[in-house]
């Protein structure tokens, strides 16, 4: 990386590259009908956004096209690691969670996390459409985003699969657990 720290080294760059393509190429059930020429283009068009997977890959979440907008023209890269992502775990859902913690603070929340990444968190509709495209988070968790209503009384929430069924669950927004990540969602 650069020194403005948002700038990949050209091997680097074409590292990622690499990676996205064979991970695009083995996984073709998540985004039929989409080329990766066209998706490579846009991704060549937008370093910025290129730094952003290299993040979401760097912390073990295995980014993947998931979908088209075809209102926007721009395609939808999400984690779709087997299981909660391991270099975002413990972590708690926002800086004011963060905040309120007296003692045993975690390292840093999801929100900040994925703002500085540069990525939002999946909602619960993005989640359980991820869910379509295969078995994730059968032995984590991953923190959503949050109805506004919720999070004003303290609350956070995060899902998961069991029983071949998805949950949605909720939790204080300061707790964390060594098994809680979450899953981003990058537009391209």
């Amino acid at each position: 990386m650069s020194s403005n720290n948002k700038e990949l080294s050209n091997e680097h760059h074409e590292n990622l590259l690499t990676t996205l393509k064979a991970r695009f190429e083995k996984n073709m059930n998540r985004h039929n009908g989409i080329e990766w020429a066209e998706v490579q283009a846009k991704l060549e068009a937008n370093t910025e956004k290129l730094w952003s997977l290299s993040e979401m890959e760097r912390t073990e979440g295995e980014p993947d096209v998931v979908g088209y907008d075809k209102s926007t023209g721009e395609y939808i890269f999400n984690d779709c690691s087997a299981e909660s992502p391991k270099g975002r775990r413990s972590i708690c859902y926002d800086h004011e969670a963060l905040e309120s913690r007296k003692e045993h603070k975690p390292e840093d929340s999801a929100m900040g996390m994925a703002a500085d990444m540069g990525v939002t968190l999946l909602t619960e509709e993005q989640y359980r459409h991820l869910q379509t495209l295969g078995d994730f988070d059968t032995k984590t968790s991953s923190w959503i985003e949050t109805p506004p209503d919720i999070r004003k009384l303290g609350g956070a929430l995060f899902a998961d699969k069991r029983y071949n069924c998805v949950f949605v669950y909720h939790n204080g927004a300061s707790s964390y657990y060594a098994a809680r990540a979450f899953r981003g969602s990058l537009r391209v």
